[in-house]
């Protein structure tokens, strides 16, 4: 299932624009095409490239202290991103441009980026979930983006969205297509990963605000 009205077209500002008022709107926002095939494609071969090299490791949820693996839950490996590509800085580019427009309109005080590059193998998936609850570990806004070139809608692999923690309707699904970019706010919108049939790519990342106070520096430098 896939709601075409949920689906944000367009190039440039009015893509950006299309983001964010679908962000006051709904909560969310769904972008096919947000990124160009070249930018998807560069990413996609760093993401093989690092797997081959071993640097992908099996996901786990929770932060710090809390931090802990639970395959019942989800079963994804990651290798978070640092900037250390072409790729990667363009990309990071257009998420700076994001975060501004983001703090320029809707004043969340966004501050910071972490993201990481995702690969779910045949039947991995991630279980219903907020990527952020009370303001834990400072999320405000989620990105995810899509890497799979060619993706079949048999394959399965969409991500699942409520429109808020207690909804019992699914509000769409997305199908995990090259250059998707997906947008949502962390503590209100629930989401599931959806076991596929094919490996599946992705980039997930997430802005956070500022929590530095005397004592603590957050995010970590």
């Amino acid at each position: 299932m896939e709601d075409n009205a949920d689906l944000i077209g367009g190039v440039g500002g009015d893509r950006l624009g299309g983001v964010i008022d679908s962000l006051v709107t709904r909560g969310y926002a769904v972008s096919p095409g947000y990124f160009p095939p070249s930018l998807v494609r560069a990413l996609r071969k760093e993401t093989m490239e690092r797997d081959q090299r071993g640097e992908f490791r099996l996901a786990g949820i929770g932060r710090r202290q809390d931090h802990q693996k639970d395959t019942r839950v989800r079963s994804d490996r990651t290798c978070w991103l640092k900037g250390d590509s072409l790729a990667q800085c363009r990309l990071l580019d257009a998420m700076e441009t994001l975060r501004l427009e983001v703090n320029r309109t809707l004043f969340m005080g966004l501050f910071d980026l972490e993201s990481h590059f995702a690969i779910y193998g045949p039947g991995d998936y991630y279980q219903r979930h907020l990527d952020a609850f009370n303001g834990n570990n400072g999320r405000l806004l989620s990105v995810v983006l899509y890497l799979n070139e060619g993706w079949q809608s048999e394959w399965g692999g969409r991500l699942r969205i409520w429109p808020e923690p207690d909804a019992m309707r699914v509000v769409t699904e997305v199908e995990p297509r090259a250059g998707t970019l997906v947008v949502f706010l962390s503590e209100k919108i629930p989401h599931e990963v959806l076991a596929a049939t094919r490996e599946r790519y992705s980039i997930a990342g997430w802005f956070r605000c500022n929590n530095t106070t005397a004592d603590w520096l957050d995010p970590p430098r």
